[in-house]
């Protein structure tokens, strides 16, 4: 298997084994302990020796890799990504239902696709938490589906479809009464129903990622936003350990939260890498100075993804800046600094490109359709470190099913990687 065909099947093994940011932070610690890394506890000591390390905080994973040169004014390269996605999340009496059906009560989760999400088989995953504090990771497989109306009931459903958020996504689970919609998850993940005191469940689409295409090199798949970035960043830490010799702390910081906007303990815009760096920085007896000065000589590098231009949309991108599926990792810019790239950033862009034989090219939103943002400018504004935003262009992007070009997806991991071997 050559090495394209490779890392798409393993990112579709990725996203297949994380359908929620629980999920995917427990699959990419499984993926580091393979390979050595030692899981650490925040409310614990930390050791100063060399290594690979993790902590886990919700649904957020943060790892480094710690070498032997390393002292308090080392650099660190952080690979900045999140592992939340857009969908829809379960309310509390979660159990719902109207004229003989039963029903889960549900509400955006940040910026679905909505009429993405019609008429596909879904399931719930995430965690439960029980009464005494433990945590179980919960998945159902196929159990839910947001029915769209019939055209015979509709006939201007294709002049415009208007969807009402409280009363048409609601989805279906089964027929009858008294349906325990909790119990089912209680029991799917081994544990007493009444044991259960809050949970966190998002709904997943269950369709296996899939290639196709004229020559297999379009790859479709769910939370592709932005668990290609996880996956990403996972694949080259652990490439990394194998290498070692680096001057610098190379850290994947997987952020949850990032589609609601990064403000929680485990977001972007919150503690968690601040937290960690620094307790980084303590164990190898950096004082506040000499934290300062490693941060003032790191670099972050964002990635999520952005867009390719959309053949039957072509108005909506710039004229003069259309990124192509297939020609390669975006490079992320924002004159209101909605992605963190300045000059220096995409000098440092080219110079990965250069090392890794990966191609980029650079993105830009039309004037007239403001673009989103990412974490990048939220690490660079509370740490002060260098940021540049980069990431792999995608169409459908928020839909239930996404879609990437392979080589755009394999083009960012080798980037990623000459990014953590000091390029």
């Amino acid at each position: 298997m050559n090495h394209l065909a490779q890392y798409t099947d393993d990112l579709g093994a990725f996203i297949t084994a994380s359908p929620s940011s629980y999920h995917a932070a427990a699959e990419a610690a499984r993926r580091l302990d393979d390979e050595g890394f030692t899981p650490l506890a925040e409310d614990q000591d930390w050791p100063a020796q060399p290594g690979g390390y993790y902590v886990l905080r919700d649904g957020a994973l943060i790892a480094w890799l710690q070498p032997a040169c390393a002292g308090p004014t080392t650099p660190f390269r952080v690979l900045g990504a999140h592992t939340d996605s857009p969908g829809f999340k379960l309310k509390p009496r979660a159990s719902t239902g109207s004229h003989g059906w039963l029903q889960a009560g549900v509400e955006a989760y940040g910026g679905p696709l909505l009429n993405s999400w019609l008429d596909r088989e879904l399931e719930l995953a995430g965690r439960l938490v029980l009464r005494d504090g433990t945590e179980h990771l919960v998945r159902t497989g196929p159990l839910l589906r947001i029915p769209q109306l019939a055209i015979h009931l509709d006939r201007e459903v294709n002049n415009g479809l208007v969807l009402d958020r409280q009363r048409h996504l609601q989805p279906v689970w089964g027929v009858g009464d008294g349906g325990d919609l909790l119990g089912l998850l209680a029991r799917r993940a081994g544990v007493e129903p009444g044991e259960v005191a809050g949970y966190d469940l998002l709904t997943a689409d269950t369709q296996a990622p899939a290639r196709f295409g004229r020559e297999e090199e379009l790859l479709a798949a769910g939370r592709m936003d932005n668990l290609l970035s996880v996956h990403a960043g996972v694949r080259a830490m652990i490439a990394a350990a194998h290498e070692g010799g680096s001057e610098h702390i190379s850290v994947l910081a997987a952020f949850d939260h990032e589609e609601l906007g990064s403000q929680t303990r485990s977001g972007a815009s919150g503690p968690v890498l601040d937290d960690v760096l620094t307790r980084i920085g303590e164990t190898l007896g950096a004082t506040r100075s000499q934290q300062r000065q490693a941060y003032a000589a790191s670099w972050c590098l964002s990635a999520d993804c952005g867009h390719a231009v959309h053949p039957n949309y072509p108005e909506r991108h710039d004229p003069a800046n259309q990124p192509s599926a297939g020609g390669g990792v975006l490079l992320k810019i924002n004159a209101n600094q909605r992605y963190a790239t300045d000059a220096t950033g995409a000098a440092l862009g080219a110079r990965l490109a250069a090392a890794s034989g990966a191609p980029y090219q650079e993105f830009v939103s039309n004037n007239t359709v403001p673009c989103g943002s990412t974490i990048g400018p939220l690490t660079a504004t509370r740490l002060g470190i260098r940021t540049v935003d980069v990431g792999a262009p995608l169409l459908s992007m928020h839909s239930a099913r996404e879609l990437v070009h392979t080589a755009d997806a394999a083009a960012l991991g080798d980037m990623v990687g000459a990014f953590f071997a000091g390029a």
